[in-house]
């Protein structure tokens, strides 16, 4: 197994993972993993299927306990804060199956989201004249997107790629430093995939990003590091350009399914 490549200084770090463990069962998920994520890079996690990635995102978003190890954000263990707490922290997870309401308009989509930013559990009762008072926030963040034209349309109606883009247009509400894409290319055509992966790297610019990809040429487009799982374990770590002249890589990953 190769040796991960040295992060950048742990000041530079606002994700770590340290020592990592989860088990199911008997069944070890995850195994001993440390993984550092540097503060405003795009870092990309890739594998071949039951490598262990959606267990990593579930471990760092709190969504499972690690059976061993601990998570630094910031440099601040949270490794038993619960999951509301650390998205008011700044890491929030953009789910792979779309998380938006289908009934609602896209703009009271993203007001939603910016009412759970002011982490108010009695502000959705309040009357619209209050709730109003975020459309200018909502708009902007519609229009951050390229959803401007759509903010009165039920996301229903919306294409699937556009549902999609709203679902990082809540994400982004939250106000995140650092911002968990699961599978943000999954099910989408060739054209979505072009302005998603323009959108990811526009909000990339001020924020940090860890995303579970499976299209490869996203990731070499997009991601400034790169890590490799395999059976729970850290494969390899690095850039693109270095991972497909790894053999181990190329034999557990990029062969099995691009050879």
């Amino acid at each position: 197994m190769s040796d991960p490549v040295q992060s950048k200084p742990s000041g530079n770090v606002t994700l770590r993972m340290e020592n990592l463990t989860k088990n199911f069962r008997g069944f070890t998920a995850v195994k001993n993993l440390t993984l550092e994520v540097s503060r405003g890079t795009i870092h990309a996690l890739i594998g071949p299927n039951g490598a262990g990635k959606t267990t990593v995102f579930n471990l760092a978003t709190k969504f499972l306990q690690p059976s061993g190890g601990r998570i630094f954000f910031n440099g601040q263990d949270i490794t038993t804060t619960p999951p509301d707490a650390v998205a008011r922290m700044g890491m929030v997870r953009s789910f792979q199956i779309s998380a938006v309401f289908a009934q609602l308009t896209a703009l009271e989509n993203v007001r939603m989201a910016l009412q759970r930013n002011r982490n108010d559990n009695f502000f959705f009762w309040r009357s619209e004249n209050a709730l109003r008072s975020m459309d200018a926030r909502a708009r902007e963040l519609l229009a951050d997107v390229g959803l401007a034209d759509f903010a009165d349309r039920k996301a229903i109606e919306l294409s699937y790629g556009r549902r999609r883009v709203l679902e990082i247009a809540t994400t982004l509400a939250l106000d995140p430093e650092l911002l968990l894409l699961d599978e943000p290319m999954s099910g989408l055509g060739q054209e979505d995939v072009g302005r998603i992966a323009e959108l990811i790297r526009k909000v990339a610019a001020s924020r940090t990003v860890l995303m579970v990809e499976h299209n490869l040429s996203v990731v070499a487009d997009l991601s400034h590091r790169i890590t490799v799982l395999a059976r729970g374990e850290i494969l390899a770590d690095g850039s693109y350009a270095e991972l497909v002249k790894n053999p181990a890589v190329i034999e557990a990953y990029l062969g099995s399914d691009h050879g």
